[in-house]
């Protein structure tokens, strides 16, 4: 069977899983849904009722990191499960304390109890860290790393795009804008009609 990949377009999660099924060149069914609006074939599918969800013939993948190793797995044409040890360490601060900042600031209406400088303070940090580190890519080609942590810098960086942009993070800056005009962000963020039951998803890539 071809996989079934639930998937929101503007999800960093999903945006990674994508980047690496793209980079696989694995094709699977793309089914774009609404997070306000959740299909119950989705719900029926994904056991944390999150996306991005991938059902293979061999049982369902439900988080963003092992459905990117599953495709890289399969084929990894430009190499990207081939990185140092830190690379899991990036992208665990990035999943972890990053994502925990970058939640209290972009949404700081859903945590009136969290210190928003407090948390803009944390997620700079962690920007300067990384711009620090780059040297065009994080390990100085692309890996697994920069695909899976570039969606969550896209996001925190259109929070206020002028404010970003003013930051002392030159290489950083660089490193999103190359991806944000790359063939490959492009490919991944083409817009579907969301899936209704009883139709096919989408081929993708």
């Amino acid at each position: 069977m071809t996989a079934v990949l639930w998937s929101f377009r503007r999800c960093p999660y999903a945006m990674r899983a994508r980047l690496a099924i793209a980079a696989s060149e694995t094709t699977v069914e793309l089914r774009e849904i609404a997070l306000r609006a959740k299909p119950e074939a989705f719900l029926a599918a994904s056991p944390s009722g999150t996306v991005p969800c991938l059902v293979t013939a061999n049982g369902v993948i439900d988080e963003s990191l092992d459905i990117m190793r599953w495709a890289l797995e399969q084929h990894d044409p430009q190499g990207w499960l081939d990185m140092p040890a830190a690379g899991h360490d990036w992208i665990a601060r990035c999943d972890g304390p990053f994502k925990h900042a970058l939640d209290r600031v972009k949404y700081a209406s859903r945590y009136p109890e969290a210190d928003t400088r407090a948390q803009l303070a944390a997620a700079c940090a962690f920007c300067a860290d990384l711009d620090a580190q780059l040297d065009g890519w994080i390990f100085g080609r692309p890996t697994l790393a920069d695909m899976a942590l570039l969606p969550f810098l896209r996001q925190f960086a259109i929070i206020d795009k002028p404010w970003f942009d003013a930051q002392p993070w030159p290489r950083l800056q660089d490193w999103l804008g190359r991806f944000l005009a790359s063939a490959e962000f492009g490919a991944i963020m083409g817009k579907y009609p969301l899936w209704q039951p009883g139709q096919s998803g989408a081929v993708f890539p």
